[in-house]
């Protein structure tokens, strides 16, 4: 008799596990939303939090409007990793984990509906990261983030899925499945926060709790039309949280919010500051919220066009040009920014993520687990001899004259203990440079695309690469804070491609890398997804990056170019 292996029988037990917990909410959650629970839905964080402490709204009011979301979202997208919706439908106001006399402990947070990615310890639950050998070992304690949400009020309703090792363009894995684009089912939803960002979309959440280090939270937001930040190390309370590559402090894995809306996203992250975070994580620096106030000030804007190696996509570009169109209406000053070559950092950081040739990252993997085809292929790189490669590397210069891939060709492979600080030392002196330019242009943020492409198709992660990502990762190697805001969708006719694109100068200019991402570029086919802009500030300016992106926002709003997201 076939007998399944353990990766198999795990895989199996765990969807089998989510959906006996979808199947006991009570029948009323696969309902359509009644016009009552649709008000809910429609409440601000701060209101949801008024009426909840007033009494006027119940749990189990906000659940069932947020459940039936839930329960939809999980049949269009497959975006949940756990549901704990009648666990929090019974939980009891938290008595405070924090032992500190300056604590004071409010409910800052009641009755809001926060999910949270799957490599986010709950204690009692998995926290399983995409992988199949981490099922059935539950969390003994949890992570600070949600011990903090708990003392806040907060309802933790489910978690949300991640692909192994959380190291990817797509969100897929055995343990759960592909997650899919909430605008079109055969996109993707994004990176390993792709789970959450198709819950917000479909109004399931009003807060995500996701993690970032290549653009986790940045790439979904981008792809399914919803609001993130990624904070600087130290502001936001990660203890408890697994990182893509344990133990990795050269580029550091921030946990960050995303949410539906940029006004509960400000709200979210002033009262999380009002929570003391340094109380329940020593590794938060004990910074206060403080307020800033940007209305009526000019402001100076650089805009990076390009980073070098994949330039945007014309619908990626037009939101860009979008939003550098409403700020100089609007009277802010706007310059084109050339900051030091992205791929000088970006090369930098990927040597320090990979020195240990992937082990963190690959080491859980159960021989029949399937990875990521990015993540395969990088595999496949670092194992690759040396020699060969640098072989490689020569061939490639000549023959196509690609330096960023054959440079790339030539630095990745497993570092030494020397080789490892010295691209420390390298890091330190990008970082010093973008400071110089940025003061050199006297800039107050950057303002530049996400990502090049909008969602891809399903299954196109390995022609898009990691390298895609260069626009969103350079800011976790400089420690910016960056936030990204959606601005349109990508529109069939104006954003297509010129027919001749493909024997267009411009094209036969690009490398390996970016022909393989434009290979998957199809206007018609991604018609109706979203598409946002990326603002940056600098390290620690999280208040300031908030209030920024709502300055982006209400110009494109003053321009009639206000993003209205759709009804799922």
């Amino acid at each position: 008799m076939f007998s399944p292996s353990p990766h198999r029988r795990d895989c199996i037990a765990k969807q089998q596990e989510r959906q006996r917990h979808l199947d006991a909410l009570p029948v009323t959650y696969t309902e359509s939303c009644t016009g009552e629970d649709n008000k809910v839905l429609d409440l601000s964080l701060t209101e949801l939090v008024q009426r909840h402490e007033a009494g006027s709204l119940s749990t189990s009011a906000i659940l069932q409007a947020y459940g039936k979301k839930v329960v939809s979202a999980q049949k269009a997208t497959n975006c949940l990793a756990g549901v704990m919706l009648r666990e929090a439908l019974s939980s009891k106001p938290p008595v405070s984990s924090v032992d500190s006399d300056q604590h004071e402990h409010r409910r800052l947070l009641s009755g809001v509906p926060v999910s949270i990615k799957d490599c986010i310890d709950i204690e009692g639950y998995d926290t399983t990261v995409g992988y199949s050998c981490r099922v059935n070992k539950p969390a003994t304690s949890s992570a600070a983030i949600v011990r903090l949400l708990r003392d806040a009020g907060a309802l933790m309703h489910v978690k949300t899925t991640t692909p192994p090792g959380l190291v990817a363009i797509e969100t897929s894995s055995d343990l759960f499945g592909r997650t899919s684009n909430p605008y079109n089912s055969r996109f993707v939803s994004g990176a390993s926060t792709g789970g959450g960002g198709a819950l917000l979309a479909s109004r399931g959440s009003v807060i995500e709790i996701g993690t970032d280090m290549g653009g986790s939270i940045r790439m979904p937001a981008h792809f399914c039309g919803v609001y993130a930040m990624r904070s600087s190390v130290g502001r936001f309370p990660s203890l408890g949280t697994l990182p893509p590559m344990p133990g990795l402090d050269f580029v550091a894995t921030t946990c960050s919010p995303m949410a539906r809306r940029l006004d509960d996203l400000e709200e979210f992250w002033k009262r999380v500051m009002e929570m003391r975070p340094w109380d329940y994580d020593h590794t938060c620096v004990p910074i206060p919220w403080r307020p800033v106030n940007l209305e009526g000030k000019k402001l100076r804007w650089g805009i990076v066009w390009e980073d070098g190696i994949i330039p945007p996509s014309p619908a990626c570009r037009r939101a860009l040009e979008w939003a550098s169109d409403a700020l100089t209406k609007q009277g802010h000053e706007v310059v084109d920014f050339t900051p030091p070559p992205i791929a000088d950092g970006l090369s930098v950081g990927l040597q320090l993520c990979f020195s240990d040739a992937g082990a963190g990252v690959f080491a859980p993997l159960r021989k029949d687990e399937k990875l990521d085809p990015v993540l395969t292929g990088v595999r496949s790189l670092l194992r690759m001899p040396l020699f060969i490669k640098q072989c490689l590397a020569v061939w490639t210069r000549g023959l196509t004259g690609d330096e960023v891939w054959a440079s790339m060709l030539e630095k990745f492979h497993t570092k030494t203990s020397e080789e490892e600080r010295a691209l420390v030392i390298a890091r330190e002196e990008y970082r010093a440079r973008w400071h110089e330019a940025w003061e050199a242009e006297g800039l107050d943020f950057v303002l530049l695309v996400p990502h090049p492409l909008p969602a891809i198709p399903t299954g196109t992660a390995e022609k898009v690469t990691l390298i895609s990502c260069g626009y969103m990762m350079i800011f976790t190697i400089l420690d910016y804070v960056a936030g990204v805001l959606p601005v349109s969708f990508v529109d069939k006719e104006s954003d297509s491609l010129p027919k001749d694109f493909m024997k267009s100068e411009e094209y036969k200019q690009m490398g390996g890398i970016g022909k393989g991402a434009y290979s998957v570029y199809d206007a018609e086919a991604m018609h109706g997804l979203p598409v946002g802009v990326q603002v940056v500030g600098r390290r620690f300016e999280e208040e300031r990056i908030l209030q920024a992106m709502k300055v982006v926002e209400d110009a494109l709003k003053e321009c009639g170019r206000k993003f209205t997201p759709r009804e799922f």
